[in-house]
C-alpha cells in the first residue's frame, strides 16, 4: 500500500518517472528473484545446520526433565 501511495506522488510530481518506474519494477522484482530463492535455501540449510548443532543439549534436557 505505501509503495502504491509513493508512486501516486511521484506521478504527480513528474508522471514520465512515475511511468518509467511502473515499466522497470517488474522487471527488477524478475531480476532480483533468484537471489531470494538462494536466500532462503541458505536460510534453510543455517536452520539445518543449528538445529543439528543444538541437538544434544535438547535431548540431554529432554531426558534430564523425565527423570
Amino acid at each position: 500500500m505505501i509503495k502504491f501511495l509513493l508512486w501516486c506522488i511521484l506521478l504527480v510530481l513528474c508522471w514520465p518517472l512515475a511511468l518509467i518506474a511502473l515499466v522497470l519494477y517488474p522487471l527488477v522484482w524478475l531480476l532480483l528473484l533468484p537471489f531470494r530463492i538462494v536466500g532462503i535455501a541458505v536460510s534453510g540449510v543455517l536452520e539445518l545446520v543449528w538445529a543439528m548443532v543444538t541437538l544434544p543439549a535438547r535431548i540431554l534436557r529432554y531426558g534430564h526433565s523425565r527423570a
